[in-house]
């Protein structure tokens, strides 16, 4: 498989893939940049490169034998990337924040993105929150979920500062679609403190009606279990909140109207591998986790008659 795209997080997956035991092979990292620090990296390590971007990717005389490709660009050149491959056939694995391709959470909808020509995994925040959501949504009817998601100015590179925008969207989107949500909202905090914080993610779901509060949060507690399966790091920061608003006191959420159910409050702390990039750096291994977990589900199962 290949990856487009030397920056930090494509730099992180390879380092990941290349490092593990696992199935997946990295043959080819590319950029359109020759002194991107990630290329250097890759060159150390064996993988051949090439800085011609996308282009060069097809040149490659190998590149027949490729059979996926990680986009580790940005949302702004992941559709010129996209086109490019269509011709070819090779699946895709979109880890930018632009909305192409099946969304997929690995440990929430990975089954029904196995024979999908093409997903996106989001963003790294959409991997910490909609888990949550999900886990929520499998017990009560969630009304509204919100995510408040913390990360260091550190770990926000030029990618991620210039998809802002499309990282709201697509994970406001995928809060709903792939977590159940009725309606949703999408807070991104970039903090600039010295020393750099651990990404933080904080969830809010407002459940409808009289809701099992002890089935919720075994869901949670169940549904962190999972991730963790995949992303070491990712775990709840203190116990999960329950508040009752009834007929008598309803909450005033404009998101849902004048809201009686229970508003369910869930915090998440990720620390990164500690690798390649610092244990600060939670946002950008959430998404090389995911990539790679789904990689290898997606290269097993070698399912036929694949959908666009």
């Amino acid at each position: 498989m290949a990856i487009v795209g030397a920056g930090d997080v494509g730099t992180d997956l390879m380092v990941k893939i290349q490092h593990d035991d696992g199935p997946l092979r990295v043959a080819a990292l590319v950029d359109t940049d020759p002194d991107v620090e990630g290329l250097l990296r890759g060159r150390s390590m064996g993988v051949p490169t090439t800085d011609a971007g996308i282009q060069g990717l097809l040149r490659m005389p190998h590149f027949g034998d490729i059979k996926l490709v990680f986009d580790a660009t940005t949302a702004g050149v992941h559709g010129a990337n996209r086109a490019a491959l269509k011709a070819s056939g090779i699946r895709m694995v979109n880890l930018t924040p632009a909305a192409a391709g099946a969304y997929c959470v690995p440990a929430v909808n990975l089954r029904e993105c196995l024979d999908t020509q093409n997903i996106s995994l989001v963003s790294g925040g959409g991997q910490a929150a909609i888990p949550i959501v999900a886990a929520v949504s499998c017990v009560g009817s969630v009304a509204y979920a919100e995510a408040v998601i913390s990360i260091s100015s550190k770990s926000a590179g030029p990618g991620i500062r210039g998809s802002i925008d499309e990282f709201i969207e697509s994970t406001t989107a995928a809060m709903s679609s792939v977590g159940g949500a009725r309606q949703s909202k999408v807070v991104l905090v970039i903090n600039p403190a010295d020393p750099p914080v651990m990404m933080r993610t904080t969830v809010y779901c407002l459940v409808d009606g009289d809701a099992d509060c002890v089935a919720i949060e075994e869901s949670i507690t169940s549904m962190v279990a999972r991730v963790n399966g995949y992303m070491r790091g990712y775990r709840l920061k203190q116990e999960v909140l329950f508040e009752s608003f009834s007929t008598g006191t309803p909450l005033g959420a404009s998101e849902a109207g004048r809201f009686r159910g229970i508003r369910v409050t869930a915090m998440v702390e990720v620390a990164g591998a500690g690798g390649h990039l610092p244990v600060y750096a939670g946002n950008v291994d959430m998404m090389t986790s995911a990539a790679k977990i789904a990689a290898e589900h997606i290269m097993a199962a070698g399912a036929s008659g694949l959908r666009t």
